[in-house]
């Protein structure tokens, strides 16, 4: 591992605690600030300031670096960065707002360090877990709780039908239709199925070997950037349908094996569609 890339997963990993711990002082404790994509796409003052913190304690050290934010969007540093090198931070303040606007103890920080459009580094706080996962390409991934610090290995050699399998639903009405329908084929070939409400901690689990896999349509990249990394190199496959890479429109992860019975079944499904949207239905 360079000292470049041990510097930016440093950096990311303190201000992840940082951001963790502004959020952990009000959580089940804010309002609404806003709504996205429907009425049950919902933004709280606290995603708003943990993603300011997130990027000004970021440009006072890298000034001249990129930052993709999910509230503050597509962001220049101060100076042009030219080149190769060129670093970009993607930057999901606060996965898991549901849960965090009901008090729920699953959401996350979640911040990953790009080099010249590739992952290279991943960091995913859970502060109500204390617990924190991370991960740079090429050096494996690992859990940190309290003093001890674990290498992560993803479950192997489990099947399709003993696999306990996460996921997670979209906001739209019309989206949430089909997902209803593709989980309810789903679920009489599986061991079962959970939906935790974040992205970033689902892979962390899959990671983890806590889920044996985990598929969501709808993500958004700061949703996925540091939890796939850290799935990638806990063991898993990430990745979308016949054989795209994780995206928006599709993402799967799971450990080898599982990974092409799972995507084999979820194909068959046509998973990559939504219902049309009836007058009023997200009203």
């Amino acid at each position: 591992m360079s000292a470049d890339v041990r510097d930016l997963l440093a950096l990311a990993g303190r201000v992840a605690v940082d951001a963790g711990e502004l959020l952990a002082a009000r959580d089940g404790q804010v309002d609404v600030a806003a709504t996205k994509s429907s009425p049950t796409d919902v933004v709280t003052e606290m995603d708003r300031k943990s993603e300011a913190l997130i990027t000004s304690r970021i440009r006072a050290r890298r000034p001249a670096d990129a930052v993709l934010g999910e509230e503050g969007g597509q962001t220049s540093g101060g100076e042009s960065q030219a080149g190769p090198d060129r670093v970009r931070w993607v930057v999901d303040p606060l996965d898991g707002t549901v849960n965090y606007l009901y008090g729920l103890p699953d959401w996350a920080v979640s911040i990953a360090a790009e080099v010249d459009g590739t992952v290279v580094a991943g960091v995913v706080e859970v502060p109500r877990r204390g617990e924190t996962f991370t991960a740079v390409a090429g050096h494996g991934a690992w859990l940190r709780r309290g003093e001890a610090t674990l290498a992560l290995h993803c479950s192997a050699g489990v099947p399709l039908g003993q696999a306990l399998i996460g996921t997670g639903f979209g906001y739209d009405a019309g989206r949430r239709q089909v997902q209803g329908e593709v989980v309810a084929a789903l679920l009489p070939h599986v061991r079962d199925i959970r939906r935790g409400g974040s992205a970033a901690v689902d892979l962390c689990s899959v990671a983890a070997g806590r889920l044996d896999a985990f598929y969501e349509r709808g993500l958004n990249y700061w949703d996925f950037a540091a939890g796939g990394l850290i799935a990638r190199e806990a063991g898993a496959t990430v990745g979308g349908l016949a054989g795209k890479a994780e995206s928006t429109s599709l993402t799967v992860a799971a450990g080898p094996g599982l990974y092409q019975q799972l995507e084999a079944f979820l194909a068959r499904l046509n998973p990559e569609r939504d219902a049309p949207r009836s007058q009023g239905r997200d009203a």
